[in-house]
């Protein structure tokens, strides 16, 4: 008798049975780039919800612009201008008014007949065109602007005294519509035609305070990104975002948050609060650059510096890499200043000797090493190599759990994989060794098992010392 059996399943039958476990033979997964979190104000979209966008072509229509008070969108943009390929954009506040307008029957004294109201709280000024569709004779359009940009439009059916019904319920069974319709009165049912007539209730921003933040930072969490960043100077905010990071990569979130001051903060305070975070999970931006005659600084500068880090695979440094149309610097130092910038942990920017704007050196604000570390940490480029081999061992070795013995063989199928990913990233230039093996100091026992991985990773050539012998020599 043969046949398959589960492991502790004990057979009636004599016979050769069997079972198969992975040998460690499977294609593993690899890094993942390009990917930037980020807590933000606008003047439009939902609030306390994770908002992907992979175009910057669509941050406008998603989350409106940067008119008005209380309206960062410009964050969204310098997080793509810094490479980016994707973003999780979180809008923070706490309720707010929305806009809304109220239609009007055709009749000779017209009738209020239908409401529209915004689906998001906000300043940004809406305006509605009620008409005839020109290819559909059938049909008509609600069609809703802000500005001159069209954020939607909706068919509703023409006539026979029925249009407000229609525009109510095609509207609110349109899942891209940026309204939603509700029916004051019936009136004559035919609704008179407007054109760009804007929303008579103005809309108000949400109010934003830490707690919106740190409410960001919990979704957030449940997300898998490479950098974060917020659009805030306010550095009791950057005391959370410096707490959340540190406290989400102790959980196993491999992360690095990116944050700075403007230059009108005194010079010796932005040094002092860069040495004060002491974190391989954060890079602090102590001066800017100008693009476009646009100064990016603060925020701004953190931010492209966020989509510049998440961008970069972890084979490369940020050392000396050119900041994208940049044309000047912000808050420009001496040599002594950058001596002092790069001890106290800060990211600067600088001026090459071709005359173009680039990151002095690619470190984060990690200044005091602990017992457990070595000074890799201190460096942009080991830290994310080092968060990605932890990253991808874990997510590799997540189906050994539960699913193999503690015995010889089971932990011979996780060595098999936590070494084929060191040997995959030796490959991609990120390791230069790595072997994991079983602990000779800790014996497994029960459902436990150690193990040491030892590792030599990669750095960028950054300081190259040169001895010039010169002779003198008479004919």
């Amino acid at each position: 008798m043969a046949g398959r059996y589960s492991i502790g399943e004990t057979k009636v039958r004599p016979g050769i049975y069997f079972r198969q476990e992975n040998g460690g033979g499977n294609d593993t997964l690899g890094a993942t780039n390009g990917i930037v979190g980020v807590a933000f104000k606008a003047n439009w979209g939902p609030l306390g919800e994770i908002v992907t966008i992979d175009n910057p072509a669509d941050i406008t229509t998603l989350f409106g612009d940067d008119s008005g008070s209380g309206s960062n969108t410009a964050i969204l943009n310098a997080i793509f201008q810094g490479g980016a390929s994707q973003v999780l954009a979180v809008r923070v506040g706490t309720g707010g008014t929305k806009a809304a307008i109220t239609l009007k029957d055709t009749a000779s004294t017209p009738a209020d007949v239908v409401t529209l109201t915004a689906k998001y709280a906000g300043t940004r000024a809406l305006s509605v065109t009620i008409k005839d569709s020109l290819s559909i004779t059938t049909m008509r359009e609600c069609i809703i602007y802000a500005g001159t940009t069209e954020l939607s439009k909706v068919l509703f059916e023409k006539g026979s005294a029925g249009e407000v019904d229609a525009i109510v319920a095609a509207i609110n069974a349109s899942e891209e519509c940026v309204v939603t319709a509700t029916k004051v009165a019936a009136g004559n049912g035919l609704l008179a035609a407007v054109t760009q007539s804007t929303f008579t209730t103005a809309g108000v921003s949400p109010t934003i305070t830490s707690t919106d933040y740190s409410n960001a930072f919990t979704l957030l969490e449940a997300a898998k990104w490479n950098t974060v960043c917020i659009d805030s100077d306010d550095t009791s905010i950057h005391a959370l975002l410096a707490a959340f990071i540190n406290r989400v990569n102790d959980a196993g979130l491999m992360g690095i948050a990116v944050l700075g001051e403007p230059t009108s903060v005194a010079y010796a305070t932005r040094k002092s609060d860069a040495a004060a975070f002491n974190s391989e999970n954060v890079v602090y931006c102590l001066n800017g650059f100008t693009i476009a005659g646009v100064a990016y600084e603060g925020w701004k500068a953190a931010a492209l510096v966020a989509g510049y880090i998440a961008f970069l695979p972890s084979n490369d440094s940020l050392t000396h890499k050119v900041i994208p149309n940049a044309t000047g610097i912000v808050g420009a130092l001496t040599n002594t200043q950058v001596v002092e910038c790069l001890q106290s942990g800060c990211l600067v920017f600088t001026v090459s000797a071709s005359g173009a704007v680039w990151v002095e050196q690619g470190i984060n604000t990690l200044v005091t090493l602990r017992a457990d570390q070595d000074a890799g940490w201190k460096k942009i480029r080991r830290t994310k190599t080092r968060f990605e081999l932890i990253d991808r061992i874990n997510i590799n070795s997540e189906g050994v759990i539960g699913n193999v013995n503690n015995d010889d063989n089971g932990r011979a199928t996780l060595l098999a994989i936590m070494n084929g990913v060191g040997a995959e990233m030796i490959a991609e230039g990120k390791l230069q060794t790595f072997e994991a093996s079983e602990s000779t100091t800790n014996l497994p026992r029960g459902d436990s098992a150690w193990f040491n991985i030892v590792v030599l990773d990669n750095d960028s050539m950054e300081h190259i010392y040169l001895t010039y012998l010169f002779r003198f020599a008479e004919a």
